[in-house]
């Protein structure tokens, strides 16, 4: 199995390569190559025996979807992206890396399977940025996409793509719609939702956080181990079950703002609680009223995919996974 990872170097692509080094295997069959791209070459993962490909590429330049297909690989998981604030502030560079570069790799596929016969499973990590307000809550499976930010555009247009060379027969692909990643560690990213992660983990440490939003605000969430988990699922399935409409919704928690924080004081106390600050912001919240409160995403359950059950899971997996355990 040869694995090419695209956006490797980020948190879930980092998280991701870790598992499968763990696992040693994918869908069966030993993990015996790796290649891992990003705009910064990626880091190679400790304990892995097999061949191991770091490569510091933009995808969006012209031929490199290409090159990194040369070698065939197996499956190919793309998480490469800018996020959700970045997209909106750049509207160009959004295009570029979010749609264009994509569809450079959908292309690449498209003539090498055309040349050779090649076929991989494609991963694309999509996100629940694809569904607009007014939003029904939960959002049933088939609830029609229509986004009101550049990111879930630039993200819905890669859906419909995957699904139409999946259709044409020029690879096998699954859109896997990731709900907010909570809590993401590290330092905050430039994702207009990054204050879900922040009000968790910086009191989990010790450190004051800035809540914008007010306690009522409810949206849908998942842990960094769930979603690796999702990429994982997404390459070993039998795709046959999925049928024609290959992008799904993935399973979460759908929680408020104040659910958030009774979770923090039951994992970590009131203290923790203490260190956020109520500062509010009338931008954000009015960005929060266009998100998408929670999911019932059935399809993805019948399918195999599962989450975490409640919000205290979702900070507990933090601790386990980024503070060995403390606190």
């Amino acid at each position: 199995m040869h694995v090419l990872t695209i956006g490797a170097a980020g948190m879930l692509g980092r998280k991701l390569t870790q598992r499968l080094v763990q696992m040693g295997e994918l869908a069966g069959k030993p993990l015996e190559a790796l290649t891992l791209v990003d705009v910064v070459a990626p880091d190679a993962p400790e304990g892995f025996d097999g061949h191991c490909r770091l490569v510091a590429a933009d995808l969006s330049a012209p031929g490199t979807a290409a090159q990194l297909i040369q070698s065939r690989p197996d499956v190919i998981f793309h998480f490469a992206a800018i996020v959700s604030g970045e997209a909106e502030a750049d509207f160009e560079k959004g295009y570029r890396i979010n749609l264009d570069a994509t569809r450079d790799l959908f292309e690449a596929i498209r003539h090498a399977h055309a040349a050779d016969g090649y076929f991989p499973r494609v991963v694309f990590a999509s996100s629940i940025a694809v569904m607009g307000a007014p939003l029904p809550y939960p959002i049933p499976d088939d609830f029609h996409a229509t986004p009101l930010t550049s990111y879930g555009t630039q993200k819905a247009i890669t859906e419909l793509l995957l699904a139409d060379y999946t259709r044409r027969g020029f690879f096998d692909g699954i859109g896997i719609r990731l709900p907010t990643i909570c809590i993401r560690p590290g330092k905050p990213n430039k994702a207009a939702s990054g204050f879900f992660s922040s009000i968790l983990r910086e009191p989990l440490v010790g450190q004051e956080a800035v809540l914008p939003v007010p306690d009522s605000v409810r949206h849908w969430h998942t842990s960094p181990r769930s979603a690796v988990s999702f990429m994982i699922h997404a390459a070993s399935m039998d795709l046959s079950k999925v049928g024609p409409r290959r992008n799904l919704s993935m399973p979460g928690v759908s929680a408020t703002v104040g659910d958030q924080i009774e979770a923090l004081r039951r994992v970590a106390g009131e203290d923790a609680v203490k260190l956020i600050r109520r500062e509010p912001d009338p931008d954000i919240t009015r960005m929060c009223e266009g998100w998408a409160p929670g999911f019932e995403a059935k399809r993805a359950r019948e399918l195999g995919f599962v989450s975490e059950d409640s919000f205290d899971d979702i900070i507990r997996a933090h601790v386990e996974d980024e503070l060995g355990g403390m606190p």
